[in-house]
């Protein structure tokens, strides 16, 4: 049996169509991919800078706070071999004043603090300060890089409505619609969006084949972006969707991947958001409540804590 290609199906998403049932989200609630790379060594695909770049600012300043330890640690070990009498360090107090005053020495060194009251008094030392010196210009260096990169990427934080809807529209049609909104206080223009539905249907040899189709959107680009967007698909018969069940979307385990991009002017870049509806986040029968009012003075405010608020809608 030949199988008809929907006019809206797609087939260069990047996204393997031989899915097995019961799988896990495509794309997880973060807006990472939910698939593991096997087959090659780890750390080969380990990327320092990368995980630097992109783990939260509490790792990342616990991990630059253990390496400046460990680092210290290291030359103290040395200045303590090379004697911390020749640092000027009273060795006649026991091992652990000596042990310290050595630690704070590497730290002044490292930094280029130099305080002055500890110093190197022969050749060992002042090679090993003259090597830590070097070592500290390099470390340095390469952390306010870190801090920069960090400080520079852009970086979104989209509020996707906890739920998508599937609503009432004119002329007896419904509309799969949910809502986005920019939690920053940053301006986005020419945004864009786009729906790729995902579901499993039977192939010609009885497996089962995950498709995906192109979701027409009433407005799939705005110009501004200041509010809430409202993204709506109506579910006629152009639709991928016409005539598909909630029952039936549930069982050939639906989900609808968002992409969302648009122009920050904060850093003069497009920027871009992922997200996923999975069948079971999706209510049918709904309605979105109305989140934007106008104020005494005339100015619009839009409540984002309730803008995944729906009531029941009649079909």
């Amino acid at each position: 049996m030949t199988r008809i290609k929907n006019q809206n199906e797609i087939e260069d998403t990047g996204l393997s169509s031989k899915f097995q049932t019961r799988t896990q989200r495509i794309i997880k609630r973060d807006g990472s991919f939910n698939v593991r790379k096997t087959g090659i060594p780890r750390l080969e695909s380990f990327n320092l800078y990368h995980y630097l770049i992109n783990i939260s600012w509490s790792r990342f300043f616990l991990l630059a706070l253990l390496f400046y330890v460990i680092i210290n640690l290291i030359f103290t070990l040395f200045y303590y071999a090379a004697g911390p009498e020749h640092l000027g360090i009273e060795t006649d107090l026991g091992t652990l004043h000596a042990f310290m005053n050595s630690f704070f020495f590497s730290a002044q060194t490292l930094t280029t603090v130099g305080f002055g009251r500890v110093n190197p008094q022969n050749s060992w030392t002042n090679i090993i300060a003259t090597l830590e010196a070097g070592v500290g210009l390099m470390v340095f260096a390469v952390a306010t890089g870190l801090l920069y990169g960090r400080f520079s990427r852009p970086v979104t934080n989209m509020k996707f409505s906890t739920n998508a809807i599937i609503t009432r529209w004119a002329d007896n049609l419904t509309a799969f619609q949910f809502r986005i909104a920019n939690a920053f206080n940053t301006e986005m223009m020419d945004a864009e969006i786009q729906i790729i539905a995902s579901w499993l249907e039977p192939a010609d040899d009885g497996t089962e084949l995950r498709k995906f189709f192109n979701l027409k959107l009433e407005y799939a680009r705005i110009v501004f972006f200041p509010t809430v967007w409202t993204v709506n698909h109506i579910i006629n018969d152009e639709s991928p969707m016409y005539g598909k069940t909630i029952e039936e979307l549930n069982k050939q385990e639906a989900e609808f991947l968002i992409l969302f991009k648009a122009y920050d002017d904060t850093f003069a870049q497009t920027v871009n958001a992922r997200f996923s509806y999975r069948h079971d986040e999706v209510v049918y029968g709904a309605k979105f409540k109305r989140i934007i009012i106008i104020d005494e003075s005339g100015k619009s405010q839009v409540a984002l804590d309730h803008m995944s608020d729906y009531e029941k809608a009649e079909m």
